[in-house]
């Protein structure tokens, strides 16, 4: 009996939804196996107690004052507005209290979902299969995104890109069917992006490039390429098997099939008339993008983290051109990867100049080829595009670089891979295996490599040998080692690493002063205070700095001088009430009462819990 073609396009449908379960489930397995070790790492003392162990507002949990701080300046002076990140790391303390592999785990489920996501948007736009399984594999797997999923810290990548992939599905949906219920899902999504990390600014951006290449709204023609290959397959399968068997001419027109029309113009496909409706409905997601950055950058701003001042222009700008191009070498070859990048201040003339004769190069070959290759566009702008808010020309943070920077911009660079393998595989049908077998190897190695990154993420000692072995002239990682060692109590190691770092960095502010407090726990007040005055020297409004040296001055039975630092600490962060608690206990040393109790009070009204009880207990009204 024979088979309606109803039957056959039903049965078809049910292999492709097996089809698409089993890649889902099969890419969900192969990140969970290459991440696995992620569930034996502890915290890193590393903004990890900042965010999270050492964080009131965090371990209070959700609640009403929580949650208006999360949303407020006062969390944001760690250097970032994200209050949707903050409010998860909330939950998480509700869930797991300060049990890291909760964390860890949240941040791996958030990054299989990604992948998921990443897979099916692709598939939906692109119609095509193995290159939108291959593009997700390679996002899962990549060593370069362990940074983004093994530090807790990072939660705010894998949240914002959550965000990042809905907006894209619902960006697909409403160019299918245009519609304002639809776009308001997009912009839903985005606004909740942003609030998880302001580095979504570029999505807007990448939602054109998308409008070109898959979905094909800049043009009413289709490149010349894509309606051909649609012609080819369908031969292939078998619903135009004559015409599958006719040759193509020198000039890549299939005989027998009617020809397309091109542009009247070189430009049409760029038309203004074109694009400017694409703009138009992007404006209000343009708007969310400019607020979004200007409270990012007034965020790193307050809080010290934006070192735009300390490197010269030219430097950045250089330094963002190797960038670009080192990014691009440690995606082929993940070595040697590090949580932390100095930046090298001074760079080679000859390396600057080579980068941004390579990025020229590229761009204007990708340019050239537009036409005939659409999805070079869209994945060489995406990667440039996306890298821009954390490339250095606006400096935030004292890096070079960093692999969590690529957790987004890398899909573009390997959506050009995936559809360049297959274009490669069509081209030359008789090394089909071959390739199958490469890229099966290529996904192994790459699993291989991440699961050995995530074991360096163990705990901080772990993370920090490794990185000081594979960076040189690493000042900073020295001192952060060296205040893991203090934190332990083992002084001397800590002032060991202080020494390099200062070797390294002799202006470097902050490793004076954490010498300085490993000098004072040994008792050796004299050497303390002197690292306290240079730490001064280099940054006079350096508030930790005047109150470590009070401390001295007040174990030395020295009230007036540690009064004096306290009133200096003060003048800088009003709103601490550490220092006013030790200004009280110094005035208390001098018999001076009143003073002390003012203070206490003042310490109170700040917020602390402990003070509060202490004055409640006396009958002292603080309020």
């Amino acid at each position: 009996m024979p088979t309606s073609k109803g039957t056959l396009n039903s049965q078809e449908n049910q292999h492709q939804k097996w089809m698409l379960t089993l890649i889902c489930l099969a890419l969900a397995v192969l990140t969970v196996a290459a991440f696995i070790p992620i569930k034996d790492s502890g915290f890193i003392s590393l903004d990890d107690d900042i965010y999270v162990y050492e964080n009131t507002y965090i371990q209070s949990g959700l609640n009403a004052n929580s949650i208006k701080q999360a949303f407020s300046s006062e969390l944001a002076k760690v250097g970032h507005w994200h209050p949707l990140t903050w409010l998860s790391l909330m939950l998480d303390y509700q869930i797991f209290g300060l049990n890291p592999s909760g964390y860890h785990l949240v941040n791996l489920l958030f990054h299989v979902v990604n992948t998921l996501l990443l897979f099916l948007i692709l598939r939906r736009m692109t119609k095509s299969l193995w290159p939108s399984a291959f593009v997700a594999a390679l996002f899962a797997i990549h060593p370069l995104h362990v940074e983004s999923v093994a530090w807790i810290t990072e939660r705010k990548d894998v949240l914002s890109t959550f965000f990042w992939m809905l907006t894209l599905g619902a960006y697909s949906y409403y160019v299918e069917h245009r519609g304002f219920r639809r776009y308001v899902f997009v912009l839903l999504f985005f606004t909740l992006g942003l609030l998880s990390k302001p580095m979504l600014v570029t999505l807007p951006f990448v939602l054109l490039l998308l409008d070109y290449w898959p979905l094909g709204r800049f043009s009413e023609f289709k490149p010349i390429r894509a309606v051909q290959t649609e012609i080819l397959k369908s031969a292939v399968s078998g619903r135009q098997k004559k015409k599958s068997r006719k040759k193509v001419t020198e000039k890549g027109v299939i005989r027998g099939v009617p020809e397309v029309r091109k542009p009247a113009t070189p430009e049409s496909p760029f038309k203004w008339t074109l694009i400017y409706p694409l703009l138009l409905e992007k404006v209000p997601l343009f708007a969310l993008a400019i607020l979004s950055s200007i409270a990012a950058f007034l965020a790193a701003h307050s809080a010290g983290a934006v070192h735009t001042k300390d490197i010269p222009l030219g430097v950045r700008i250089g330094n963002a051109s190797i960038s670009y191009v080192a990014y691009i070498g440690k995606m082929i070859l993940p070595i040697n990867l590090a949580v932390f990048y100095p930046h090298p201040n001074m760079l080679v003339l000859w390396q600057v100049l080579g980068a941004a004769f390579l990025l020229i190069v590229i761009t204007a070959a990708v340019i050239r080829l537009f036409r005939d290759v659409p999805y070079l566009i869209t994945g060489w702008f995406w990667y440039l595009g996306t890298l821009v808010p954390v490339i250095g020309i606006v400096q935030a943070g004292s890096q070079a670089m960093a692999d969590r920077y690529t957790y987004i911009p890398l899909i573009g660079l390997f959506i050009v891979v995936a559809w360049g393998v297959e274009e490669i595989l069509r081209r030359w049908g008789h090394r089909q295996e071959l390739f199958v077998i490469v890229s099966a190897l290529c996904i192994l190695c790459l699993s291989i490599l991440t699961w050995r990154q995530v074991e360096y993420w163990e705990n901080s000692s772990t993370l920090f040998d490794h990185t000081l072995k594979v960076t040189e002239n690493n000042w900073f990682i020295h001192n952060s080692r060296g205040s893991m060692y203090n934190k332990s109590g083992n002084y001397n190691q800590a002032i060991d690493d202080y020494n390099r770092a200062i070797a390294y960095k002799p202006d470097y502010a902050d490793a004076y002063n954490n010498r300085g407090n490993a000098y004072s726990k040994l008792d050796n007040y004299s050497q303390a205070i002197e690292d306290y005055n240079k730490t001064i020297a280099f940054k006079p409004d350096y508030a930790e700095a005047y109150n470590n040296r009070g401390s001295v001055y007040h174990r030395r039975g020295e009230y007036a001088e540690a009064i004096d630092d306290y009133c200096k600490a003060i003048q800088i962060k009003p709103d601490d009430a550490t220092f006013y608690i030790n200004r009280s206990i110094a005035y208390e040393g001098l018999g001076n009462k009143n003073m002390a109790v003012g203070d206490l009070k003042k310490a109170a009204r700040l917020g602390d819990e402990r003070v509060r009880n202490y004055l409640n207990l006396n009958g002292i009204s603080w309020q």
